[in-house]
């Protein structure tokens, strides 16, 4: 049987369910492995998705108030009429091109397309249709006028697999995937975060609308929220090792270096993170994504982020101590 949130939320509202990925660089991870919400009388009920497009599938069939997610699948949600938009940021540029070490870099090819051109023919493995990282690979080949068949896979672990075995060329994903292919199978990166799409929204904290009738719960989950990208940005050693504490399965040295490739993270709403966002748009809907373009408005809610997040943001400052372990 299945409770709606709405009845969930006026009996407790404090008790709030999550969708999360598993992106290691996600604050989720921080609010997970510590006692945090708890102390803040927030209980949560985290679930874990393999996609964005899964966890806005989550939000329609009101599992889940609140949900770690690309913005690009949550347009897609809310142009099928999804009850949802998003109320905070969390990191931007988290979409790298990978491939073995028989490919060139961005950096010696001399261009994106040059870069994108050594797999005209072939195949870039890529998180579910519809994802942040579907969107921006198709977006650039297309750019590019090239034949290159983008093959989408259910969950990230699959994309890793392929390439592994060989079944795919490159892959896109998270630089968490960039971190897991090196050590796999010698892979690298090809073509760099802020290359593909830069200050790209790789995931904002999105809510369905019936939560904001609880606004006590989404400020303190945002000063949470806020608290952990800051942790993240500062005492990186220190997160990453919450971060491997909680899931038993990557060591320190693996979320450190993830925390590395692209070492952006805030939680504000940024004008670069809303500009970026909305340079989706046009493209979603070129892609038959989407039915129509949708306004800053339709997407984003401020108010709760700019009463928690007042000072300028931290997307592009320096990480501190960030070097391997």
């Amino acid at each position: 049987m299945k409770i709606s949130l709405n009845k969930n939320i006026m009996l407790n509202p404090k008790l709030i369910n999550i969708g999360h990925l598993s992106t290691v660089y996600h604050t989720s991870f921080i609010l997970m492995g510590t006692d945090w919400l708890e102390k803040a009388g927030i209980h949560a009920n985290w679930k874990l998705f393999a996609s964005g497009p899964d966890i806005v599938k989550a939000f329609a069939n009101e599992e889940i108030d609140i949900g770690y997610i690309g913005l690009p699948p949550a347009i897609i949600g809310i142009d099928r009429g999804v009850p949802i938009i998003c109320i905070a940021g969390g990191h931007v540029e988290g979409t790298v091109l990978i491939a073995r070490n028989k490919y060139k870099t961005l950096g010696d090819s001399g261009s994106l397309n040059a870069a994108l051109s050594q797999f005209e023919g072939k195949i870039i493995g890529s998180p579910p249709k519809g994802s942040i990282h579907d969107v921006i690979i198709n977006n650039a080949i297309n750019e590019a006028k090239l034949n290159i068949e983008v093959k989408n896979f259910a969950w990230t672990d699959f994309v890793l697999e392929a390439l592994v075995d060989g079944d795919i060329d490159a892959a896109v994903g998270t630089p968490s995937l960039a971190v897991a292919s090196a050590r796999a199978c010698d892979a690298k990166i090809i073509i760099p975060p802020h290359a593909l799409w830069p200050d790209n929204p790789s995931y904002g904290v999105v809510i369905r609308k019936n939560l904001m009738q609880s606004p006590d719960v989404i400020l303190d989950f945002l000063k949470l929220h806020e608290k952990a990208s800051n942790f993240i940005r500062t005492k990186p050693k220190e997160a990453a090792k919450i971060v491997s504490k909680l899931t038993g399965i990557v060591d320190e040295e693996f979320v450190m270096s993830a925390y590395m490739v692209s070492p952006k993270y805030c939680a504000s709403l940024s004008s670069e993170f809303v500009r970026s966002t909305m340079a989706f748009v046009p493209v979603l809907h070129r892609l038959k994504y989407i039915s129509k373009e949708l306004s800053v408005k339709e997407i984003f809610e401020f108010g709760f982020i700019n009463k928690i997040h007042k000072e300028p943001p931290h997307y592009n400052l320096n990480m501190r101590s960030a070097q391997p372990l």
